[in-house]
């Protein structure tokens, strides 16, 4: 029987993320042998916990350079240049909004799509080059035309498991603690500056101040680059005091779809979360977005000329009602259709773009891939009849004082 060997090139946590449905698709196959490794990069820091969590087989990155693979996957392209076998690349997040931090004006090119990404001393790098949208491609043919030969759409899977996921939306609520009526209020933060997470210090105090307890439950989902630069310690204890104890703070290692899937209302940013909030019906405050830095005709864009701005004046029960009344489904579906131009057809184009760079028959059962994890319950529970918060406010400031040194 003929035997493989794949590298998963795995460079920070949020990559991790992004490959965990591509290696999945190889799991079960007996003639091929998965290994990881984690690559140098300035957000490397919990990669190596990521990889650890799925356990599977551990190269250090010296000895991966070393050797020779039958696939490479990978979502980031540092020290790709370095790694032997063909490399199967993939977007890191969704629909390319981020303009280039290189560049000048009109001569930057979008976040994914230059040639610093696919090539090195003037050669492709990757052997395929996996877009979501047929609009990634005409991105692509703007700022890399070299690309394009090897620039394959194939979907996107985490827009194909949060659309299976919908329909049993009140499933996740339930694993999540909510109540029949109860609103979950979802902030998310991408990273850098304009992100949210440079705004909490201000947004926070106002959900603990204005926004009822009774009725309402809050969560904030960061970017894992925040965690990785600052420490997670040190991010959850300033926003847990931020917001006085009353505040869910997800980790970099928990799965933020199944909290997108439950979410009522979504406070977001540029960030690729906020962006898959579209395919759901809540409706979307956004509270950063540095238009400078962002892709004109991307979906992002096109999503900040949608949705209300977070206003620093109004009361907030009343934003969030607005954003409710004006909310039109029919424009943020649109938006939503942005993502993916291969709708529930991830799985089975990537598979057979996997096969084929290994020169192997695919399996004759089509993929299977698993619905999203239940999560954990939120905190604070139902149960803490306002006691538990006064508690986390304490704790949350002596952890600001002994990890203050992490930020």
């Amino acid at each position: 029987m003929t035997s493989v060997e794949v590298l998963v090139v795995v460079h920070t946590a949020v990559y991790g993320q992004r490959l965990r449905d591509v290696h999945a698709l190889l799991d079960a196959d007996p003639r091929v042998r998965v290994r990881f490794t984690v690559a140098p990069h300035t957000f490397n820091r919990g990669a190596a916990a990521h990889v650890r969590r799925l356990g599977g087989a551990v190269l250090p990155w010296a000895e991966a350079v070393r050797r020779r693979f039958d696939l490479v996957l990978a979502a980031g392209s540092q020290g790709l240049e370095r790694v032997h076998g063909p490399t199967v690349r993939l977007p890191h997040g969704v629909g390319h909004n981020k303009l280039s931090p290189t560049g000048v004006g009109a001569g930057r090119t979008v976040a994914g799509l230059g040639p610093e990404y696919v090539l090195w001393e003037g050669r492709l790098v990757p052997a395929a080059y996996t877009l979501a949208h047929q609009d990634d491609r005409t991105e692509l043919g703007r700022g890399c035309p070299e690309a394009l030969r090897i620039a394959e759409v194939v979907g996107d899977a985490d827009h194909d498991r949060i659309a299976t996921a919908l329909p049993d939306r009140e499933r996740y609520r339930t694993a999540l603690g909510l109540r029949p009526g109860e609103r979950l209020v979802l902030l998310c933060s991408t990273w850098g500056s304009g992100s949210l997470f440079t705004r909490l210090d201000t947004v926070l105090p106002r959900l603990a101040a204005e926004l009822p307890r009774s009725g309402h439950r809050t969560a904030l989902l960061v970017h894992p680059n925040v965690s990785a630069l600052h420490g997670s310690r040190a991010v959850r204890a300033r926003a847990t005091a931020a917001a006085r104890g009353a505040l869910s703070v997800l980790g970099p290692e928990e799965d933020w779809r199944p909290l997108l899937v439950a979410a009522d209302f979504v406070i977001g940013d540029h960030g690729s979360v906020t962006l898959y909030g579209t395919m759901t019906s809540a409706p979307i405050l956004l509270a950063g977005y540095p238009a400078r830095g962002i892709n004109p005709r991307s979906p992002g864009a096109q999503l900040a000329r949608t949705a209300p701005a977070l206003s620093p004046s109004r009361p907030l029960t009343a934003q969030l009602t607005h954003a409710a009344e004006q909310y039109r489904r029919e424009d943020y579906a649109a938006i939503a259709a942005r993502i993916s131009s291969e709708p529930g057809r991830f799985d089975r184009r990537m598979r057979r773009l996997l096969y084929r760079v290994l020169g192997l028959d695919e399996p004759t059962h089509p993929p299977t891939p698993p619905a999203l994890p239940l999560p954990a319950p939120l905190w604070p529970g139902h149960d803490d009849g306002g006691v538990g918060a006064p508690r986390a406010v304490a704790e949350a400031s002596r952890a600001v004082s002994g990890a203050a040194g992490d930020l």
